[in-house]
């Protein structure tokens, strides 16, 4: 099976709903031109790759990967994975752009099996609980109540996305304990907004706690920062999510005594294939590997990884409304159509 066209269709998509990481920090983005990556074949199967950054993803494709991949075997994904890796060197493709020919390559050989993508990957469970991953709220009482929500709705677990402020997130980390008791597990992420000295601030209110995790509280580019971070604070560490080097930068992480646990996904981590040598490396220090973000991508993931707890479904909204994947019992099911399965109803 052959590989004839590398295609990059570009399409206008709506704004998202309104939110914002950290105070001050937008992170919903308004109208943008968005792609849907497309690798053809000779035996006219086609894989798929959506992106929310479709003139750059075209641009990349029509100067370095379209030549590069024509004529080539498209379930040779091993490969092709290692072709990206030699094509960034010098292009340093961005995060979310390097594993995009990967999921196309997996979408393409599950649909010539017949199967879904997590059954190609070897199916490890069939359903998934769901954490309720906020964005920022204006107020301590306004989280409150997202929390009450989203229990309500069936999330067993919740992470908190907050300010950015390490005082008021600490207080918000505790108030929130408080709230819901012991049982339900918390974790929080600091998207990066802090240095070390405030990293390590909020890391103790969050040990006082009994967060599950400590979610990327610094910039990922220092690992001995990060190092520095763990002998200070009894909280497990989430390391590891928007890092470059997939693998590799995540091997130094789990050497430096740094990882509690280390993130994994297609969008970050150089598609499905980087996605699973993280995990299968975190296995073999006995750590767990949580998939990042919500979608039928990682919901293919979160049902192949053996050392993952949790699919992550955003919650951006007051009122709160459940992601259409998450059952009433807050579970998250195997996607079934062949293939990844992009537009299958729930997805």
């Amino acid at each position: 099976m052959r590989i004839t066209d590398v295609t990059v269709e570009l399409v206008d998509l709506p704004a998202q709903p309104s939110f914002d990481w950290r105070k001050g920090l937008p992170g919903s983005e308004g109208p943008v031109t968005g792609g849907i990556l497309r690798v053809l074949t000779d035996d006219g199967l086609v894989g798929e790759a959506p992106t929310r950054r479709g003139v750059i993803v075209a641009d990349i494709v029509e100067r370095r990967i379209r030549e590069d991949l024509l004529g080539r075997d498209a379930l040779a994904r091993e490969l092709l994975w290692h072709r990206m890796w030699e094509l960034d060197r010098i292009e340093e493709f961005p995060v979310y752009a390097l594993g995009l020919v990967d999921v196309a390559l997996w979408d393409i050989a599950a649909k010539a099996a017949g199967v879904p993508v997590h059954r190609l990957l070897g199916s490890y469970r069939e359903a998934l609980p769901a954490y309720a991953s906020t964005v920022t709220f204006s107020s301590v009482e306004e989280y409150l109540d997202v929390a009450d929500q989203c229990l309500e709705l069936g999330y067993s677990a919740i992470k908190l996305h907050a300010w950015g402020d390490p005082r008021a997130d600490a207080e918000l980390c505790q108030k929130l304990r408080a709230h819901v008791g012991d049982q339900v597990p918390l974790m929080y992420d600091g998207s990066a907004g802090f240095d070390l000295a405030d990293a390590v601030y909020v890391g103790r209110a969050l040990a006082e706690a009994g967060y599950l995790w400590y979610e990327e509280p610094m910039r990922e580019f220092s690992v001995t920062a990060y190092q520095r971070l763990s002998e200070r604070v009894n909280v497990p560490l989430l390391v590891g999510e928007t890092s470059d080097g997939a693998h590799w930068n995540m091997a130094d992480f789990i050497a430096s005594g740094t990882a509690g646990y280390v993130r994994t996904s297609a969008q970050f981590k150089g598609g499905i294939t980087g996605a699973l040598r993280i995990a299968h490396l975190a296995d073999s220090f006995q750590l767990r590997a949580e998939v990042h973000g919500p979608g039928v991508v990682n919901a293919h993931l979160c049902m192949a990884i053996p050392n993952t707890t949790h699919y992550e479904s955003l919650v951006h909204s007051n009122p709160v409304v459940r992601e259409p994947a998450v059952h009433a019992d807050g579970m998250v099911h195997a996607p079934t159509a062949p293939g990844i399965g992009f537009g299958e109803p729930g997805w």
